[in-house]
């Protein structure tokens, strides 16, 4: 049970919570955003002072019943509450996070031809992609494995005041950590991942401003453009799928409007493949 990390997300998702939107009056002006902490215990149904134990971090390990109570006090999304559970140590088993890829899915990546692919880890490690997504993301076969990490991409860039002005961009950086602060959760005893967390909070202010947000969400679609200096401007959805078995891993997959110019451009990438 990591009771610093819980404390600090009950606090957070509580001041993020308005009396008005759990059915309580907003009553007299307030010092602080969000609920107070009786109100919680309220809505929660259990006793104000184990409550403030909790968000003191010095409370004992919350049963799932209320975790349960709580997720649903503080109007938390499904990503969140799985957050909360990881936190509390209610983990049914200890996750890990593997360094394979099955065979399977690089079967499937070499199947995907016309479709830039990628298999993403917990840790944002970029862990095997096919010749299309090797042509659109800056040559990843010449790259070191610390290289081809997602986070360090976005943050260590010397552009990122102006890449995170860009509503699209931000949107995507924004979620990266968000999805990120969930792997943490989910795998708190590993190394590597432990590393990442620490390297990027010590070199970026811009990730640090971001991680203590506290948000949580798996990363899913979002719409990305990419600028490809052969074949121009790529509008594409990048659908993040989960591997069966495999928690740690998720198939990227960049796809395109059928007949849009951003399809031409996929299809132009393609004969780069064949030609190279």
């Amino acid at each position: 049970m990591n009771r610093d990390e819980l404390a600090d997300f009950l606090r957070n998702r509580r001041a993020r919570v308005t009396p008005t939107e759990v059915g309580l009056p907003s009553g007299e002006r307030r010092r602080t955003p969000g609920l107070r902490r009786q109100e919680v215990a309220q809505l929660a149904g259990m006793s104000i002072d184990y409550y403030i134990r909790l968000e003191q971090g010095r409370g004992p390990h919350p049963s799932r019943q209320v975790l349960n109570a709580l997720s649903r006090a503080l109007m938390m999304t499904q990503d969140e509450r799985a957050h909360l559970f990881d936190l509390a140590g209610q983990a049914l088993e200890a996750p890990r996070i593997r360094e394979d890829v099955p065979d399977s899915l690089l079967h499937l990546l070499a199947f995907l031809e016309d479709v830039p692919a990628y298999v993403l880890d917990a840790r944002c490690d970029i862990r095997a992609w096919n010749p299309m997504a090797n042509l659109l993301m800056h040559d990843l076969d010449s790259q070191s494995p610390d290289q081809r990490n997602v986070i360090r991409w976005v943050f260590k860039s010397p552009d990122i005041a102006e890449y995170l002005e860009d509503e699209e961009k931000s949107r995507f950086a924004r979620a990266s950590v968000a999805d990120l602060r969930v792997a943490l959760g989910r795998y708190p005893d590993d190394a590597p991942l432990q590393a990442l967390v620490a390297e990027m909070l010590a070199l970026s202010p811009e990730f640090a401003e971001l991680w203590a947000r506290h948000e949580v969400e798996v990363r899913r679609e979002q719409r990305k453009c990419v600028h490809h200096p052969r074949v121009g401007v790529i509008e594409a959805i990048c659908q993040v799928m989960p591997v069966p078995d495999r928690d740690d891993l998720r198939l990227v997959l960049y796809t395109t409007e059928p007949g849009s110019p951003s399809h031409q451009a996929l299809r132009e990438l393609r004969q780069l493949t064949i030609s190279s």
